[in-house]
C-alpha cells in the first residue's frame, strides 16, 4: 500500500536522487565557510592570548616600576637637613648594606633604596627594591633586614639586554650611581618580552619618576 500526501498527491517513500544530491551540494556550500573560519578563529584565539599575555606581563612590570622610583630616597638621618644618601646602584647585589639578589642569577640591573616608616624607630630601617633577570624572566625583589619577597613581574624576555636609564631634573642623561652624584629624579628601563607563539617581541619602555625630596 502506498501513502500519500493528501496535500501534493504524491507518495511519502523518500527523496529522490536530484533531491539527495543537491542536498549534499547545499551542505558542502555551507560547512566549507564554516570550517575555515572555525579554523582562522582558533588560530587568532592563541596568537590573541600569546599577545595578551605580554601585554599583561607589560603593564604589571610598569606599575611595579612606577611605584618603586616615586618611592626613592634613604635619607642620612644623622644631622639635618637630613640628605639622601646613595639611593641608586648598578649591577651589584648590595645598597646601603642591604643584601637583595637572586641565587644563581646575574647582578641585579638596579637597586632602589627607600626609608620605612613603619617602624617605630628614629631611623628608619632602609628597604630595597631589585630588579633582577634570571634565565628569561625579571624579578622583583623587596628586600630588608629580615625578609626578601621575589615576585616575577615578566616573563619570556628577548634575549636582548635590560638597559636603564637615569635622568636629572632637567630629563638630562646621568649616571644612575657614584660618588657626590645626586638621586636621579627619573629612571627608565627597556626591555623586550618574546611573544609566544612567534618570532615577535613586544618592547616595554619602563618609567618612574621620583616624589621624594
Amino acid at each position: 500500500m502506498q501513502l500519500r500526501n493528501p496535500l501534493t498527491g504524491r507518495d511519502d517513500r523518500g527523496v529522490t536522487l536530484i533531491e539527495l544530491l543537491m542536498a549534499v551540494v547545499l551542505l558542502t556550500i555551507i560547512m566549507v565557510p564554516l570550517a575555515n573560519a572555525l579554523i582562522v578563529f582558533f588560530k587568532n584565539t592563541d596568537a590573541t592570548n600569546d599577545r595578551l599575555a605580554a601585554s599583561h606581563d607589560a603593564q604589571i612590570a610598569a606599575a611595579y616600576f612606577a611605584q618603586d622610583v616615586q618611592s626613592i630616597g634613604a635619607h642620612d638621618w644623622s644631622d639635618a637637613p637630613y640628605v639622601f644618601r646613595q639611593s641608586v646602584a648598578e649591577n651589584s647585589k648590595t645598597l646601603l648594606g642591604n643584601s637583595c639578589f637572586l641565587t644563581g642569577a646575574a647582578d641585579p640591573r638596579i637597586l632602589l633604596a627607600v626609608d620605612n616608616p613603619t617602624t617605630a624607630t628614629s631611623t628608619p630601617p632602609v628597604v630595597v627594591v631589585a630588579y633582577v633577570v634570571k634565565g628569561q624572566e625579571l624579578h622583583r625583589l623587596r628586600c630588608d633586614a629580615s625578609d626578601k619577597q621575589d615576585i616575577v613581574v615578566a616573563h619570556n624576555l628577548a634575549a636582548s639586554p635590560v638597559t636603564v636609564t637615569c635622568r636629572d631634573l632637567a630629563r638630562a642623561v646621568q649616571q644612575c650611581a657614584g660618588a657626590g652624584l645626586p638621586v636621579p629624579q627619573s629612571i627608565e628601563m627597556r626591555l623586550e618580552i618574546q611573544v609566544s607563539g612567534s618570532d615577535d617581541t613586544l618592547t616595554v619602555n619602563l618609567t618612574g619618576q621620583r616624589r621624594q625630596t
